[in-house]
């Protein structure tokens, strides 16, 4: 049961790769190593590497946990113990920061996702030479009148007024 388990877990990290390596053309190892030599030559895939990376990173975090839970699991009698319960908690946790992660790079990769052709019209129009360079509001002090307002015409009431 538990080779069933780690298998279908690695395999988000390897449909990924693979859908990587089909929308760059080019195997993950060659991706990385574009980026590495220009990483702002292409914005969208500087974004997945790093997300391919995260993910790998968190799928290992997982993939720790999950040993240590199964290894705690055998040496349990019939109850679960506290400290048991926590590394399911873990598990738990790693399999959500893991999942979470892989929604990024599939959100990376699929141009027609909602937001993404804004986020693109976004920072097409920050890079266009007739961008503004300035903030959208005047930011200048207002003026000031010269003259001190006048004193109030209705006597003050309170301490103040003795």
């Amino acid at each position: 049961m538990s080779d069933d388990i780690s298998d279908s877990t690695a395999d988000v990290v390897g449909v990924l790769t693979e859908q990587i390596e089909s929308h760059f053309g080019m195997e993950i190892d060659q991706l990385k190593a574009a980026v590495a030599v220009a990483p702002t030559a292409n914005p969208d895939a500087t974004d997945v590497v790093k997300w391919h990376r995260l993910l790998v990173d968190s799928q290992t975090v997982l993939d720790r946990a999950e040993d240590e839970l199964l290894a705690a699991l055998e040496k349990q009698p019939s109850e679960v113990d506290d400290p048991t319960m926590g590394l399911a908690h873990r598990v738990n946790a790693a399999v959500g920061t893991r999942d979470g992660r892989a929604l990024v790079v599939r959100w990376l990769l699929d141009p027609d996702t909602p937001g993404k052709k804004d986020l693109a019209a976004e920072r097409l129009a920050r890079l266009s030479p007739g961008a503004r360079k300035g903030p959208a509001v005047h930011t200048s002090a207002a003026n000031r009148p010269a003259v001190a307002p006048a004193p109030p015409s209705v006597p003050r009431t309170g301490r103040a007024a003795l």
